[in-house]
C-alpha cells in the first residue's frame, strides 16, 4: 500500500508550535534524507529483498539501499509501509516486525519483532505504537485472528498487547487519543480508545476501505469495490459519517495518490492474465474525470511530488530483477526513467 500522509492535525499543532518558538530556538537542520523522494522497494517474497532507495528530483541524483548502507546490514523483509513521526521514521515489513531509523540518517533507532505476523502499517499516539497485522492465515488462508498490536515507547520493544479488530487491517489513523482503523475486508472503521485500548466505536463503509486522508479540512477514506470506487469522509468531534460519493471505475486497486488542484490518481488493474493497468485522474469537488490518464504494465505503485507537480509510478517487472519508476509531468509526458530496486510500490515526499 501507498506510503501514509502524515496525521494533519499534528501537523498543524506541530507547525504552529515551531512557529511560537522560532524566536528563540534555530531550526534544525535537515538530514541527508530528509529532503527529496523516499522510494520504497516491497522486495520478493521468500527474498526478502525489500530495500529504499533517496532520488533527488533537482539533482537527479539516486542513492540505492540506504538502509543497508547506513547500519552495515540488510532490511531483510518485505517492506509494506513507511510513517514519518517527527524525527523517526517506521519501516512495516509485513514479514513480521518494524525498523525503527532516524529521519536524517536512516540509522537505526530500535524496532519492533517477535509477536507480530503481517504487519500492514503503524500510527503513534503519546509514547505508544500501534501496529495494524493481520494475523496468522488459517488453514483456508483468511484472517480471523487480525488485530492491533500496542507497544511502548517510541523505538519500539516488545508488543505488549493485541487488540482484536476485523479481518485484514489496513491504514491507521491518529486523532487526539483515539486511533481509526481502516478493516478492508469486513467494510469497517474501528476506533479505539488508546488509553484504555479497546475499541471505542465502529463504523460501516461501502467497499474494501483501504487508506485514509485528508483534503480540504475533511478527514477521508478510500474505499474499492467491484466496479466502483468510494470516499467517506467523517466528523471528527463524535466520529460519525459526513460525506459518502462514489465513482464508477472498475478494477480499482488499492494504489492512490493525492496530486496539487485536489486531483486524486488511482491505479487499475485487469488482473490475470491480461494485466491491462491504467491510472484514473478525478477530483471529488467537480466533474473532472479521466479514466484512462495513462496506461502500461505491471504498475505496482503510484505516487505524486507536489512540489514539482509530476507523476511517479512504479513497475515491479514481474519481481524479476530491478524495478523502474517512471516519472510524468502534469500533462503525462515522460520525464524520467529511474532503476530501482525489487518490487517499488510507493513513495514518501518530503
Amino acid at each position: 500500500m501507498n506510503i501514509k500522509l502524515n496525521q494533519f492535525f499534528w501537523a498543524v499543532a506541530l507547525t504552529l508550535f515551531t512557529m511560537s518558538c522560532s524566536e528563540t530556538e534555530p531550526e534544525r537542520p535537515l538530514g541527508e534524507y530528509e529532503t527529496g523522494i523516499l522510494i520504497m522497494n516491497e522486495g520478493a517474497f521468500g527474498s526478502n529483498d525489500g530495500e529504499v532507495y533517496h532520488f533527488d528530483p533537482i539533482t537527479g541524483e539516486l542513492k540505492a539501499d540506504i538502509f543497508e548502507a547506513e547500519n552495515q546490514r540488510p532490511f531483510a523483509g518485505l517492506l509494506e509501509d513507511v510513517v514519518l513521526h517527527e524525527e523517526r521514521l517506521y519501516l512495516v515489513a509485513n514479514t513480521g516486525k518494524v525498523e525503527i531509523v532516524n529521519a536524517g540518517d536512516f540509522r537505526s533507532l530500535g524496532a519492533v519483532s517477535g509477536d507480530l505476523d503481517q504487519p500492514r502499517s503503524i500510527a503513534v499516539v503519546g509514547k505508544k505504537l500501534f501496529i495494524s497485522d493481520y494475523g496468522p492465515y488459517d488453514s483456508d488462508f483468511n484472517t480471523p485472528a487480525s488485530y492491533i498490536a500496542v507497544v511502548d515507547g517510541l523505538n519500539g520493544g516488545v508488543v505488549k498487547t493485541k487488540i482484536p479488530v476485523s479481518s485484514k487491517p489496513e491504514d491507521l489513523f491518529a486523532y487526539g487519543k483515539y486511533v481509526l482503523v481502516a478493516g478492508s475486508d469486513e467494510g469497517k472503521v474501528e476506533i479505539i480508545d488508546t488509553e484504555k485500548e479497546t475499541i471505542f466505536k465502529t463504523l460501516e463503509v461501502p467497499g474494501r476501505p483501504i487508506q485514509f486522508f485528508e483534503m480540504r479540512g475533511d478527514l477521508w477514506i478510500y474505499s474499492i469495490g467491484a466496479d466502483e470506487i468510494f470516499f467517506q469522509s467523517f466528523h471528527l468531534d463524535n466520529f460519525t459519517k459526513k460525506i459518502q460519493t462514489g465513482f464508477p471505475i472498475p478494477d480499482a486497486t488499492g494504489r492512490i495518490a493525492f496530486g496539487n488542484e485536489d486531483l486524486i490518481y488511482i491505479s487499475t488493474s485487469s488482473g490475470w492474465p491480461d494485466y491491462n493497468d491504467a491510472i484514473s485522474k478525478f477530483s471529488l469537488y467537480d466533474s473532472r474525470l479521466d479514466i484512462n490518464y495513462l496506461s502500461g504494465t505491471g504498475i505496482y505503485g503510484i505516487g505524486y511530488d507536489k512540489n514539482n507537480d509530476k507523476l511517479l509510478l512504479a513497475f515491479s517487472k514481474g519481481f524479476q530483477g530491478n524495478g523502474e519508476v517512471m516519472i510524468y509531468d502534469k500533462n503525462a509526458n515522460l520525464q524520467n526513467t529511474l532503476t530501482v530496486g525489487r518490487g517499488p510500490s510507493g513513495f514518501f515526499f518530503y
